[in-house]
């Protein structure tokens, strides 16, 4: 951790693996493997990726997304590709990013 990472443009992110970088207890920041499920193209607002948490120690220790998490990065291939900004209520394993590329726009 520290180590700047290059920025994405939204043509590079994917579906797939990627990771999620998130501090859930202590001060301790780790890196957690999440699923970009879809990636949405021309949104107005902040969901252009859907993700799915598939670590398996996040899971056990929060179910998914928890409030707090907002803004955790997001990294797939090497570079960053986003922030988590939503979790589905209904199942808090998946949720909302907006893209990094977007995010430095705005």
């Amino acid at each position: 951790t520290g180590t700047p990472v290059p920025v994405a443009t939204a043509e590079e992110v994917h579906t797939g693996q990627a990771t999620i970088l998130a501090n859930v207890a202590g001060t301790e920041v780790e890196e957690y493997t999440v699923e970009i499920l879809k990636v949405y193209s021309n949104t107005s607002d902040t969901r252009d990726l859907m993700l799915r948490v598939t670590d398996p120690r996040l899971l056990e220790k929060t179910g998914g997304i928890v409030q707090g998490m907002s803004g955790s990065p997001i990294l797939q291939d090497g570079k960053l590709i986003g922030a988590v900004t939503h979790v589905f209520v209904a199942d808090p394993s998946r949720g909302y990013a907006i893209f990094a590329e977007n995010m430095l726009e705005k």
